[in-house]
């Protein structure tokens, strides 16, 4: 479990169930009871596998493509039929030339609606079958996404890239039928007058094959535009999240000219993209063209030496007409290939993330002292043995590192959430109980540890929402907001529902929080933690943005309300440490002391320095934590007198 925001993904009212690839997906099944394990060993491998989970509405939207452009290309063969009928003065023949085409004007009206809407759901079940799945992994990998991919590159991914990804299987089944249609078409026309038809059964192809060779650089210029784009929508989620402090230190314009700039590369190479693709439409046009006027050309020597009729030479002339209507569909799915492979890519990169190694089978279930995969509850002592840390169940620890940074891999570690590196592939994991984490199911693990950033997210909506949130049930929201030091957020949050009468369990909370202080924030993700009640709960920095009185009243209250449970704490807060019932002390991301604080006080200088950020740091200790330097109130002062008497 991990604390900011984030819940799992799916309905689990709804059994999970294989779909048959069979199947012809409909809008009304969406969202998916599975959306699948899919293939992302590369993004052309992912593509093939999101058309092969959705053969069912490809074949649908292929048969219809197919019938639709049948009929289209069979218009000409009648209007040949009809104008030579009038050429022969036969009423008969017009008079059937007439209900046929009739006949096709209808068919190709229901294909076509048809066609259109098989197509746009197989668009729209595909975009939305990869936003479950991107979903799914958010769940899955929690906070620490964001440290392995750029906010920017997820907003892109998440938004553009499923929408090309969408765009091409969309436009795979009017490729297939109109492929069909053509070679159907040159079929016949060679079978009926072979001169012409090899004329256009050569010139077809040659057609085809002359964009080739422009597709490679329009597909680079494509994906430098997107990355240009990632980039910009990463600097504009980068400046909005910190707009505050842009505003307080004055830096608003330097930012908007940042993104200025990136949003004129992003145009740049806009540009550069849309004249590749304008030179293959122009090709798409001029080559046709010279086929057409090649056909026409031919057709009317032989129609002047009498080897063909005029009904059959308008017919040819037709025919060629048609096939320039297929042959934009082969421009489309060229750019919809180049467009979407790069996508696949990008979203087979991010599909692919793990948390930790793959868990295998059995496992957890077999090692000593856990209960992993039997359904009951983890319990016992949690242990890093990278670390050497060791918090005894029950028991309320504090770990100092010295190094905010450390503090945040460690926090990831204990929960099971550090991805496992290929430099580092036997590190063990982190245990409890005896159980490794980083095997156990994931929901297994989530549930007997929760761990909370140091910079926690607060999603939009009421108090009550936020605090509604999967919990043992024993730990009410009122005693969670007390323990938390939260009454003046209740007043503030109270006084915004109208004239300070409203209930403040109804006041609506902007996203990330961003309507209340840094404090506030704090304490209001500390009381969500604390209401989940988790077997172990692990806080990285919990009162880093409050005042000194508040924090040792947060930390009376956090010690009184977890009685009974694990809990570890990374701070290097004097008020924190001295109500801990374990110290451990890792300067250097290992275990160096352990004891109470005022024991490592007495017989740890590193220690006393890193807490005191007194005069007893040098260049060889261990860098000072910048969470802790607004302390200077009261009561951290009296803290500090204790420290100078006992040292």
């Amino acid at each position: 479990m991990r604390s900011g925001g984030e819940r799992e993904s799916g309905h689990a009212s709804r059994p999970p169930a294989e779909t048959d690839p069979w199947d012809v997906m409909q809008i009304n099944d969406l969202p998916y009871t599975d959306p699948g394990s899919p293939d992302v060993r590369s993004g052309g491998r992912f593509l093939l596998w999101l058309g092969r989970r959705q053969l069912g509405g490809q074949l649908k939207a292929l048969g219809w493509g197919t019938l639709h452009m049948a009929s289209l290309a069979a218009v000409p063969l009648v209007v040949g039929i009809a104008v030579q009928a009038v050429v022969d003065r036969s009423g008969g023949r017009l008079a059937l030339a007439g209900g046929l085409i009739a006949l096709l004007g209808t068919v190709i009206a229901v294909a076509d609606t048809m066609l259109h809407r098989a197509a746009v759901t197989n668009w729209i079940t595909a975009a939305a079958r990869v936003q479950q799945l991107l979903a799914r992994k958010t769940a899955e990998m929690g906070s620490t996404l964001t440290r392995r991919v750029a906010a920017g590159e997820i907003t892109a991914v998440s938004t553009g890239d499923v929408e090309k990804i969408g765009w091409f299987v969309e436009a795979l089944s009017r490729f297939t039928a109109a492929a069909v249609t053509t070679a159907g078409v040159c079929a016949v026309l060679l079978v009926a007058q072979p001169s012409l038809g090899m004329v256009v059964a050569v010139g077809v192809p040659l057609l085809v094959l002359a964009v080739l060779p422009l597709l490679p650089p329009a597909t680079r210029r494509a994906d430098e535009q997107r990355a240009k784009a990632g980039r910009a929508t990463e600097l504009a989620s980068d400046t909005v999240a910190g707009l505050r402090v842009l505003r307080g230190i004055g830096g608003e314009e330097l930012f908007l000219d940042r993104y200025r700039r990136a949003s004129q590369e992003v145009r740049s190479a806009a540009v550069r993209s849309a004249r590749m693709w304008a030179l293959i439409s122009a090709v798409q046009v001029l080559l046709p063209g010279l086929l057409l006027t090649g056909v026409v050309w031919y057709g009317v020597t032989l129609a002047r030496a009498g080897r063909i009729s005029l009904g059959e030479l308008v017919a040819v002339y037709g025919a060629v007409t048609f096939l320039l209507f297929p042959l934009r569909h082969f421009e489309e799915i060229a750019m919809a290939y180049s467009f979407s492979k790069p996508s696949a890519k990008r979203a087979a990169r991010v599909l692919a993330l793990r948390r930790t190694r793959p868990a295998g089978p059995g496992t957890g279930s077999g090692s000593a002292g856990g209960t992993g995969g039997t359904g009951s509850p983890l319990t016992g002592d949690l242990y890093d043995p990278v670390s050497g840390l060791h918090a005894p169940a029950g028991l309320l620890t504090v770990a100092v590192c010295g190094d905010p940074d450390a503090a945040g891999r460690l926090a990831d570690r204990l929960g099971g959430h550090a991805p496992q590196r290929e430099e580092e592939p036997d590190r063990p994991s982190v245990l409890l109980g005896g159980a490794p984490l980083d095997e156990l199911p994931l929901e297994e693990a989530r549930t007997a540890v929760l761990v909370q950033d140091k910079d926690p997210v607060l999603l939009s909506g009421t108090l009550r929402e936020l605090l509604d949130v999967p919990s043992r049930g024993t730990v009410t929201a009122a005693d969670a907001l007390e323990a938390a030091q939260c009454g003046d957020v209740l007043t503030a949050l109270a006084q915004g529902t109208g004239g300070g009468s409203g209930d403040p369990r109804e006041a609506r909370i902007t996203e990330r929080g961003r309507s209340l202080s840094g404090g506030q924030r704090q304490r209001l993700a500390l009381a969500r933690s604390l209401v989940t009640d988790p077997e172990v709960l692990v806080l990285d920095e919990p009162t880093s943005a409050v005042d000194s009185h508040t924090e040792a009243r947060i930390a009376d209250g956090l010690r009184k309300l977890r009685e009974g449970r694990t809990t570890v704490v990374l701070s290097s807060s004097p008020l924190l440490l001295d109500r801990a019932d374990r110290v451990v002390f890792l300067p250097d991301g290992e275990t160096a002391a352990v004891g109470t604080h005022r024991e490592l006080l007495r017989t740890h200088p590193g220690y006393r320095a890193v807490v005191t950020r007194g005069a007893e740091d040098s260049e060889d200790e261990p860098p000072r934590t910048a969470a802790a330097h607004h302390r200077n109130g009261p009561a951290a002062q009296a803290v500090r007198a204790e420290i100078e008497e006992t040292a």
